[in-house]
């Protein structure tokens, strides 16, 4: 069996935490292993927030653009995928972005440790057991990643 859904959210902080809860509920409701569940809605959560931060600037009324989350469970691995309409990864490379457009093992942290800002896509390449930055045809980014899961005893969905 497996599980999928989509959604379409606006570029707005209160739809991140909709996001982990939704997938939190789904991988628990599946029986998925507490602590695969939250990596995984961790990354999600980094995810999203930089989809709301970078993924475009707002329409000409004020409202804000939208974002979209895709989670699929499917046997013993799940795919999340994050699509804003921004204007994507640089193409220019600079420090930052020259290892993700390598599809490097780890992205650079911020030179700064101390920095608050630039951790979210080491994190989830820290959490994640394949995770893929690319950029949509025209505009927008994509932050793919996937993790094998690992079930609890009474699992509803528990691959055999």
């Amino acid at each position: 069996m497996s599980i999928w859904w989509s959604l379409h959210l606006r570029r707005e902080a209160a739809s991140v935490p909709l996001a982990r809860r939704l997938l939190l509920g789904t991988m628990e409701t599946a029986g998925v292993d507490p602590d695969i569940s939250y990596d995984l809605s961790l990354a999600l959560t980094e995810a999203c927030a930089n989809a709301v931060k970078h993924g475009g600037p707002a329409a000409p009324d004020g409202s804000t653009q939208a974002y979209r989350v895709t989670a699929y469970l499917d046997g013993d691995k799940c795919r999340i995928e994050v699509t804003d309409s921004g204007p994507g990864f640089p193409t220019t490379p600079t420090f930052r972005t020259a290892s993700l457009l390598k599809r490097s093992p780890i992205p650079q942290p911020p030179a700064d440790s101390e920095a608050e800002h630039g951790r979210g896509l080491c994190l989830i390449e820290a959490l994640a057991d394949h995770v893929d930055f690319r950029n949509n045809p025209g505009h927008g980014a994509v932050v793919s990643f996937d993790k094998i899961l690992k079930w609890k005893e009474d699992a509803l969905l528990k691959v055999s």
